[in-house]
């Protein structure tokens, strides 16, 4: 009897386990710029004129929506160096082993900012008519400069995830500028035109994020709920209930 008693508490032990890791949330944030939004500064396209000329090319290490303010590419990732690695939601299983493309299109990186992961391959393409080179900064990953002749492609494996987000710079024309965010979870995030930024199935708990701005770096004053506060070296502490966990505007001027 005592070992039946025994398996019977040890199955209800691990059920309850199994139903309290399947419990997920979503964290949304909208960053807005703190102030009168500043006017995009356009770009001396000194290289190649006749063809990066023609897109109207602007700085894009600030990014500012004119008509509510919100910051775009503002990046959020699960800060996880000294603590528990998190349960990944099923939903991710997908994706978890594709391939990730950064491409070279009229004359600038699209997307400005790449989320990755350490299982993803990370795909080089230039879809332009010029040549260009894709030249990474990695501090754990070995960084690279490669050059990508007009329709051509490369593959790279980055396996370890990095500290903070890698710059991506094309040599041949020096204002591109991108970002790559090589983690080893799903859990990153970038804000879309708008600010929003959402960070979606989430394992609930007490989990610690980095958020981070070109123009800026860590992003560490601003204003939530209406009060000046400041998260240290851009990180702050959320606990994740199930559901949306929306908090709200946070101002911000890089």
């Amino acid at each position: 009897m005592k070992n039946a008693f025994t398996l019977v508490i040890s199955a209800v032990l691990l059920a309850s386990g199994s139903l309290s890791a399947a419990e997920w949330g979503d964290l949304k944030l909208t960053f807005v710029y703190d102030g009168a939004a500043p006017a995009a500064t356009t770009i001396n396209v000194n290289k190649d004129p006749q063809f990066c000329g023609q897109f109207g090319l602007v700085d894009e290490a600030l990014v500012v929506n004119k008509e509510n303010g919100g910051i775009a590419n503002v990046i959020a990732y699960l800060y996880t160096r000294s603590g528990p690695k998190p349960e990944v939601h099923p939903d991710y299983a997908a994706s978890a082993n594709e391939k990730v493309v950064l491409d070279n299109e009229k004359c600038r990186f699209e997307p400005h900012v790449l989320l990755l992961q350490t299982t993803q391959t990370l795909v080089m393409k230039n879809s332009d008519s010029v040549g260009h080179n894709t030249n990474y900064s990695t501090f754990t990953n070995p960084p690279q400069n490669i050059l990508i002749p007009s329709g051509g492609q490369v593959e790279q494996k980055l396996s370890q995830p990095e500290r903070l987000p890698a710059k991506v710079a094309c040599n041949i024309h020096p204002w591109m500028t991108s970002w790559l965010v090589v983690q080893d979870n799903p859990y990153s995030g970038v804000s879309n035109k708008d600010g929003e930024l959402v960070i979606k199935n989430l394992p609930v708990g007490t989990w610690t994020f980095q958020f981070w701005q070109e123009a800026g770096g860590y992003v560490a004053k601003v204003k939530q709920d209406g009060k000046a506060t400041e998260w240290s070296r851009g990180r702050l502490e959320v606990t994740i209930k199930p559901g949306m966990n929306d908090l709200g505007e946070i101002k911000y001027k890089p």
